[in-house]
């Protein structure tokens, strides 16, 4: 139970403390860290993966989320914040997300991921509704450029979702819920 208390409130820090922002920060300026984010979280699976430039550019929309997880033995964690972007009106939903999980592992890690919707639908539904389920299971041993880690893609739902590793250390196998809001204070 101890160590279940710990993982809360490692997550809940972690979550508050998000991917761009400070506690003191405008909301204009949290949403230009959360676009530069993005920017700089696209420029990276650009590299990674060329043709997903083409995907998005002709998809629906997408989004880009950083996030941090913390999985101790049985319970698994995360917080983050992102932005979803509709291409056909070229407008930003700035959201926030929270996850929990149950499974095997232990570790830190902190990693972005992008979305592309594949039908207004699906892009719709993820803005208004937010939810996901699913698994997971990775291994990464990163700090900025060095080390590795195992990540990917997957498609669900007409979404499919690409996961890009900027550090941690972290073996874990999870089923997770993840919920994704609008940030009332963003938007």
């Amino acid at each position: 139970m101890k160590h279940l208390l710990i993982g809360i409130c490692i997550a809940v820090a972690l979550a508050n403390s998000g991917c761009a922002t400070t506690g003191s920060a405008t909301p204009a300026e949290q949403r230009q860290s959360i676009l530069a984010m993005k920017n700089e979280v696209l420029t990276d699976l650009y590299k990674w993966k060329p043709d997903v430039k083409s995907q998005i550019s002709s998809a629906p929309g997408y989004a880009v989320f950083s996030n941090a997880n913390v999985n101790l033995v049985l319970a698994s964690f995360g917080g983050g914040q992102g932005v979803a972007k509709n291409n056909k009106t070229g407008k930003y939903t700035y959201m926030k997300m929270g996850e929990v999980g149950v499974g095997l592992g232990l570790g830190l890690k902190d990693f972005r991921a992008v979305m592309v919707f594949h039908t207004t639908e699906s892009m719709n539904n993820f803005v208004e509704n937010g939810w996901a389920f699913g698994a997971q299971a990775d291994a990464a041993a990163k700090a900025s450029d060095k080390g590795g880690a195992v990540g990917g893609e997957v498609t669900v739902d007409n979404i499919t979702i690409y996961q890009l590793t900027e550090s941690g250390l972290a073996l874990q196998a999870t089923v997770k819920g993840t919920k994704y809001w609008k940030d009332e204070a963003l938007n």
